[in-house]
């Protein structure tokens, strides 16, 4: 066991070295030392004190949570059968004992008994979340109800793995092998990418994916309506009766529903959204769908303009009397060229990777006063890189935190983009020892070709400025109470704020100037290209608006006016249905199963929770209009702007709520202004304009 680098908390994971083969072991023993800390801290003669209880238990958990954490880290970044299969083995032993913990009467009792009058700041917040959490967790639960609450959690995250396997594989699953000819008005860099996956399977042709460094390109470029056709109709049937049975995840979600329903129920809820909302700033669901239905209705004008606008000109200049669903993301690209003079490939020559995290980098420094290094740990890909964050103080250079940025697609990958945390800053109770905090920053995007570095679309620069921003909220917290420092214990509807807020900067002249070099000249973006890319900034933001509200009601209403334990197979898609009549202005196909691709809430934290990303974004753009209040003389962002935001926001992490943290930077409560405001959604449109 010595060996066994799962076990080795020396300093950062050893993921060079980490094998299927040592998990089971490692779990085996971490989990026999967090039962050893539970028995020890629940004894009758062990204190109700908060710093006797962490220096035992707390020690123990963390310990077996970072080891897990690395295992589920290498199952989403590089799957493999035998890591899988190692991973769903100690998956319920794992969630049995958190699910044990959370509902351990003893340790209830011991929190009860802590005299809160004896903690700082930091340690009553954790103390007030965690006696909430333990009511959460079915700790009041008795008898049956209790044996029955952790039957549910130990089977709700069997399935939440199984959908995300699922998902993974049907998209995996799907290869086309596209002739040249098929592939008229495919960028260059996406051909030849294509054309090097084939050469690297020794077949013929060009190998097009569901990846999103694919399938985007071609959906919005190739001239060929059958090819789109063939790609959409894979993408949105993943996992789902139309393909491969062993994918399909439509049992999986009725199943998730349903015990979804019984654990609210259990603990006094009417539904799984009044249970989701507890730890969230939101109130209550009605809160929630009310917001969503106010926010569509201002954006819905704008999104009947946008589809009046693309059927005329699909029409008048594409000779497409008749759209269908495949031929949106064609026709809004063709219509962005002609009316910006501007196209996405035009402006993806000068946003060589390097550069662009090079000028990432450069603002997060200016701003937020720390400077980023290259740094050395072991990795489990050759593409990633580490880094670390320092900070300059009285006593020199300070260590802050660091960062894994695993930026590139590649098979056995979960798609998408997303920030973890590999571990949090502590103060750690054991040796008084100040642990800092380290992320996993991971993106999708394609590949460099033909020598040259990877070329990122303005969309995938976006997407990085997210994830760093929740990699800042981890990493340049201040807070050393473990389960408050960072992201810990902030509320999930504002999650979002600091990496929505970094998207903002990705639209900044002055800082696009820093962060662009043609791939091939090394000319930094021209003044023209800007101009027409920020004329075309809410193209379609009606549009894309309305998507995400669909989405986001969806979720809600799924999981509060269902009746999941009477739900037929066709029920979550009649809802979905209903909700898309409510709200889009575009027809979805029949064929169109989108959830059982929606991993968000069916395996990635956000059920009753995906509206937190239009409720934080109120909170985001409300925060980035102080950096457009207090611009200097050269109309660069205020760096006092930026300490103010840095102290009030991503250094207090969860010490406070979300609220307290906004008043305190912004002085008031959000307001909604500056998100309609920054989507071009702000002035009422004029009845022309929707005829």
């Amino acid at each position: 066991m010595t060996s066994n680098p799962l076990l080795d908390f020396s300093d950062l994971p050893l993921f060079d070295r980490i094998q299927p083969e040592h998990v089971a072991p490692a779990i085996d023993a971490l989990l026999k030392q967090a039962e050893a800390a539970l028995e020890q801290v629940t004894a009758p003669d062990f204190p109700s004190e908060w710093t006797a209880i962490a220096r035992v238990l707390d020690v123990a958990t963390e310990r077996l949570g970072r080891a897990w954490g690395a295992v589920g880290h290498l199952n989403a970044v590089a799957d493999t059968p035998a890591l899988r299969a190692a991973y769903n083995e100690a998956m319920p032993r794992v969630t049995a004992f958190w699910t044990r913990l959370g509902a351990d009467e003893r340790l209830y009792a011991k929190y009860k008994g802590i005299d809160v009058a004896t903690l700082n700041a930091e340690q009553r917040k954790a103390h007030a979340n965690a006696m909430r959490n333990f009511v959460l967790g079915g700790a009041e639960l008795q008898g049956a109800a209790r044996e029955r609450y952790a039957e549910i959690q130990e089977r709700q995250a069997e399935l939440s793995q199984k959908f995300s396997e699922h998902a993974l594989d049907a998209t995996d699953a799907f290869a086309h092998y596209a002739e040249l000819s098929e592939l008229d008005g495919v960028p260059p860099d996406v051909v030849a990418a294509a054309r090097a996956a084939a050469e690297a399977e020794g077949k013929a042709g060009y190998k097009l994916t569901l990846k999103m460094p694919c399938y985007l390109p071609v959906m919005q470029f190739a001239r060929s309506s059958a090819l789109r056709e063939r790609l959409y109709r894979a993408y949105v049937t993943r996992a789902s009766e139309f393909g491969d049975p062993t994918f399909d995840n439509t049992p999986l979600i009725l199943e998730i529903l349903k015990l979804r329903q019984e654990e609210a129920q259990l603990l006094g809820y009417r539904n799984f959204g009044e249970l989701s909302v507890v730890p969230k700033m939101a109130e209550s669901p009605e809160q929630v769908i009310g917001f969503l239905r106010d926010l569509a209705a201002k954006a819905k004008p704008y999104g009947q303009r946008d589809v009046v606008q693309l059927r005329d000109f699909a029409s008048r200049e594409l000779g497409i009397a008749d759209p269908q669903p495949w031929d949106w993301s064609y026709i809004g690209e063709k219509l962005k060229e002609a009316r910006y003079a501007f196209s996405e490939q035009e402006v993806k020559p000068y946003f060589p990777a390097p550069k662009v995290l090079d000028g990432l980098f450069k603002i997060v420094q200016n701003l937020f006063e720390v400077q980023i290094r290259r740094d050395e740990a072991p990795v489990w890909h050759p593409s990633v890189v580490f880094y670390r964050i320092e900070r300059q103080t009285p006593e020199g250079v300070q260590k802050v935190g660091q960062f894994y940025l695993d930026p590139s697609a590649r098979a056995a990958k979960r798609g998408g983009a997303w920030m973890d945390d590999v571990r949090a800053r502590w103060l750690r109770p054991d040796d008084q020892r100040l642990q800092t905090p380290v992320a996993h920053l991971v993106c999708n995007f394609a590949e460099g070709v033909d020598g040259k570095p990877p070329l990122l679309t303005h969309d995938d620069v976006i997407t990085l400025f997210h994830e760093f921003g929740h990699g800042l909220h981890h990493m340049l917290t201040q807070v050393n109470e473990h389960d408050v420092s960072g992201i810990s214990g902030v509320e999930w509807d504002a999650v979002e704020l600091p990496s929505q807020f970094m998207e903002n900067f990705c639209w900044e002249w002055d800082v696009l100037q820093n962060m662009t070099a043609h791939v091939d000249t090394g000319a930094p973006l021209p003044r023209a290209l800007y101009d027409k890319m920020i004329a075309a900034k809410n193209f379609q933001s009606g549009m894309q608006t309305l998507r995400q509200i669909e989405f986001a009601l969806f979720d809600m209403l799924l999981h509060t006016q269902l009746d999941a334990s009477a739900a037929q197979p066709g029920a979550v898609m009649a809802l979905l249905n209903e909700v898309r009549t409510e709200v889009a202005v575009l027809p979805s196909p029949e064929f169109s199963r989108t959830p059982m691709t929606f991993t968000h809430i069916f395996s990635g934290g956000y059920a009753a929770g995906y509206y937190s990303y239009k409720w934080a974004e109120v909170l985001s753009a409300d925060a980035y209009a102080a950096f457009e209040e207090t611009v200097d003389a050269q109309g660069l962002p205020s760096v006092e702007t930026g300490r103010r935001y840095r102290e009030a926001i991503l250094e207090a992490g969860g010490s406070r709520s979300a609220m307290e943290s906004f008043k305190a930077f912004r002085g008031r409560e959000p307001s909604i202004d500056a998100l309609l405001r920054h989507q071009g959604m702000s002035e009422p449109l004029a009845e022309e304009a929707l005829a």
